[in-house]
């Protein structure tokens, strides 16, 4: 399956955007996709995933501002993010496999397949 991400921006602090993870050659609800980031000299971080089931995860620090979001017949996996923040500044990027497991979830060594990465640059 390839990937392609793309909505990333500058926005002011306390803005919005929605990130896009458009999959093409297979389909996307077979697989659990999950969105990290990687900050400046930062290790790339968990940010929310999505199951098959259409059941959602997100890191605590991410809860209640992070949506993550599935659109099967646009073959689509969105994150809507609000309520930004200057740490929320870096690369996205989203990623899917069909072998995730629930205690790997979080670890993005266990995803074969990513998007390119889309920059998020959140000003204070």
């Amino acid at each position: 399956v390839q990937l392609q991400a793309s909505g990333g921006g500058l926005v002011q602090a306390g803005g919005s955007l929605r990130l896009s993870c458009a999959a093409s050659g297979r389909t996307f609800s077979n697989y659990v996709v999950g969105w990290f980031r990687q900050a400046p000299g930062k290790e790339r971080e968990f940010v929310a995933a999505i199951w098959r089931s259409g059941a959602t995860y997100y890191a605590d620090s991410k809860k209640g501002r992070f949506t993550v979001s599935r659109d099967k017949a646009k073959n689509t996996v969105y994150l809507q993010m609000n309520s930004l923040k200057p740490e929320d500044t870096a690369v996205y990027y989203c990623a899917a496999d069909q072998s995730v497991i629930m205690s790997s979830m979080t670890s993005p060594q266990y995803y074969n397949y990513w998007g390119q990465g889309t920059q998020v640059t959140v000003s204070s």
